[in-house]
């Protein structure tokens, strides 16, 4: 049993019975308390502690659980939790006939049902909808929340764990942000254009299968490991899984000072920092902004985000700072509550508020009346998790927003014709107040959970200063990112959701099917929602002026379930079922390069796993990228060639950087488990492509002496 079951157990102890929460059910009192320290322990990460669940996290209490599992059985229930429970990377199955029998019996009482005096067994077939009623008892949310820090404290100390401190630390300024020097990596992406790109060249293609590995470090295990390390002045600092920051020398790897900044709850990715002055920002998984001193890893100051009272944000992308002052996108927007996703700024001295952007709109806020019959309390989604980028010359900054949810319009309560301003959206904002200058919807009415979240890439191509982005649908946008103006696309894998885009405009069209979509009905659709595209960014090499883009092919089935509209509901709202894509011969992965000016393909990789890392290129001629399958790769920017390769411990997973100290280059690649449908989906349909469950940790490599 995991530790922080043994930790969860003990602090129920001391709670009031379940017996006191309220009609009869299959289950004792001991086996509900049980299933409860189990569900902190296995499913809270993904359902939350409150069992309302997140994206592809189903709520498991409520109106959703009762209206799929009312008429069938606990034993139904039982069998289910034991095939599906813990999902991947975990093995389903895993946990044990007794804690499958407790945690059927949590949510029973969880969905109202009262214990009684005989235990559930995997035969025991009582109909749910006979015991339970979808509403959690007075007292069990409360007791609930006692008892989940209560697990989450399992892992350690919090606060400043290792002290230490960083001589000769050097601040960093605006103009070190707008010009960061190549031996640095100062943000996410590597620079405010997003082109995930060094000028470092002591790696070459000609001398790159010479890498050997340097040092290794450890992450925290559990959660979705993407972290994107930074480095500035030959120190390296990272965020862990459960909120966890360290500085490491980054030409040995020792750990130079530690910060547990809590909350210790593995449950997100968490996908960057940003350093500005003499501070380290950190954006933590309960969305609380923090600046932590670089030199010494003191906290400085902390702000929440949001209100939390309807419920917890997430604090997914990392921040950037523009002008000193500290932006930050939000996550966990799929319940209906009063306050919608927005895109907020902080002073970068103490944290204080400056302005914040909502995503949608509402009220009489100009695009409020693109929700057809949607009440406003009702309009979720619109999250922006993915960090946005800065023009310097245009002063101003790009963010991309997710999808409208629930997922599906039938779901929502209107159309695909509905818009739903902002969400699927490139905005243009002015860092300075926050103001819009403009925005470009890609995909108006979402209905697929095909989002246009990911990374914005500013690159001028001849006369033009351009955007690229590409979402989930593998469309490659090209945008005037003055204006606003759309200048072109390209479609990168096969895709049937849209039948035309107006070449003048943009706009895209859906499918007729997909306009009249029902509840009920299973819609197909290529890609999947594992993307096309999702949050593996694509990088953009000067040299060559091309573009390398990392996709995923692979295929969905979908239907619209019935969400109710009811305080503190929403979620996802839909089934699905995944298949390959028809004409990849079973290749999920794709790797593949495109002329910026013309968006013509010029070569691509194609292979059984997906590539699950940011594809980073450099001024030698070398890209790099990992996969599922634990191989980390370095690709030929010219011709697509793989030059290198190495098998990690686990599947290869976040943002690969380079850095020089002392006159030598190194890379750093990060390897880890967990995330959404980028790897829910290969699970499925490649479940030969085996790794361990765990094995978060940082690789650095470079060259030998006699290589360089």
């Amino acid at each position: 049993m995991r530790a922080a079951t043994l930790a969860a157990l003990a602090a129920l102890a001391a709670l009031a019975p379940l017996a006191a929460f309220a009609q009869t059910g299959p289950f004792t009192e001991q086996q509900a308390a049980a299933g409860r320290a189990s569900y902190i322990a296995n499913c809270a990460g993904c359902h939350l502690a409150d069992l309302h669940g997140s994206n592809e996290a189903r709520p498991l209490v409520g109106p959703d659980f009762m209206r799929n599992w009312g008429a069938r059985t606990s034993q139904d229930l039982v069998a289910f939790l034991s095939v599906a429970m813990p999902p991947p990377p975990a093995a389903p199955g895993s946990l044990g006939g007794q804690t499958y029998l407790s945690l059927a019996s949590f949510l029973l009482a969880a969905n109202g049902a009262k214990a009684g005096n005989v235990a559930l067994t995997a035969t025991t077939s009582v109909a749910i909808g006979s015991v339970a009623s979808g509403e959690m008892p007075a007292g069990f949310r409360e007791a609930l929340a006692t008892a989940a820090p209560a697990a989450a404290a399992a892992g350690g100390r919090t606060g400043l764990t290792v002290p230490g401190h960083i001589e000769g630390f050097k601040p960093v300024t605006d103009a070190d942000l707008r010009a960061p020097a190549s031996a640095d990596w100062l943000m996410i992406r590597g620079g405010y254009r997003a082109w995930n790109y060094s000028e470092l060249a002591e790696i070459t293609r000609d001398n790159v299968a010479g890498l050997t590995l340097q040092w290794v470090w450890s992450l925290t295990d559990g959660g979705w490991n993407e972290p994107a390390p930074i480095v500035h002045g030959g120190v390296l600092y990272v965020d862990n899984q459960g909120n966890v920051i360290q500085a490491l020398d980054a030409a040995s790897g020792e750990l130079l000072w530690e910060n547990r900044v809590g909350p210790n709850v593995a449950n997100t990715a968490l996908r960057g920092l940003a350093i500005y002055e003499d501070k380290v920002y950190v954006a933590t998984s309960d969305a609380r902004l923090i600046a932590l001193d670089a030199r010494t890893g003191q906290t400085v100051w902390e702000t929440i985000i949001g209100d939390r009272t309807e419920g917890e944000f997430w604090g997914q992308s990392g921040p950037i700072v523009i002008k000193g002052k500290v932006v930050q996108g939000l996550g966990n927007c799929t319940r209906y509550r009063k306050e919608k996703c927005f895109i907020s700024a902080y002073d970068a001295k103490d944290g204080h508020e400056l302005w914040r952007f909502r995503t949608v709109a509402t009220g009489n806020e100009p695009g409020a009346d693109t929700w057809g019959n949607v009440k406003d309390y009702y309009r979720a989604g619109g999250d922006t998790w993915i960090t946005g980028t800065y023009d310097p010359d245009l002063d101003t900054t790009y963010w991309g927003v997710a999808q409208a949810k629930p997922w599906m319009p039938p779901s929502r309560g209107n159309s695909a014709l509905d818009r739903g301003l902002y969400t699927s959206s490139t905005l243009a904002l002015d860092p300075s107040t926050g103001a819009l200058k403009w925005y470009f919807q890609h995909a108006p009415g979402e209905s697929l959970d095909l989002d246009e979240v990911y990374e914005r890439v500013l690159v001028d191509v001849g006369g033009d200063k351009a955007l690229f982005t590409i979402g989930k649908p593998g469309i490659l946008w090209k945008l005037d990112r003055t204006t606003g103006k759309y200048l072109d696309h390209h479609e990168t894998v096969f895709q049937n959701v849209w039948d035309k885009i107006d070449p003048e405009t943009g706009q895209p069209h859906y499918r007729a099917d997909i306009v009249a979509m029902q509840k009920g009905q299973w819609i197909d659709a290529c890609p999947s929602t594992e993307g096309g595209h999702n949050w593996q960014a694509m990088s953009y090499n000067p040299p060559t002026r091309r573009l390398i883009i990392p996709l995923s092919q692979s295929c969905i089935e979908m239907r619209a379930l019935a969400v109710e509209q009811v305080e503190g509901g929403g979620g996802a709202g839909a089934d699905r079922r995944f298949y390959e894509m028809p004409g990849t011969d079973g290749n999920i992965g794709k790797l593949a390069a495109y002329d910026t000016q013309t968006l013509k393909e010029l070569w691509s990789i194609q292979q059984r796993a997906p590539f699950l890392t940011a594809v980073l290129s450099t001024r030698g001629g070398v890209a790099f990228v990992g996969d599922l399958d634990r191989e980390l790769k370095a690709v030929d920017v010219a011709t697509g060639k793989v030059l290198w390769r190495t098998r990690l411990a686990t599947s290869v997973q976040g943002f690969p950087i380079t850095f020089s100290v002392g006159g030598r280059q190194y890379l750093a690649v990060p390897t880890g488990v967990g995330g959404g449908s980028p790897r829910v989906v290969p699970s499925l349909l490649a479940p030969e492509i085996r790794h361990p469950a765990n094995g978060n940790a940082l690789y650095v490599f470079a060259l030998p002496a006699r290589a360089r």
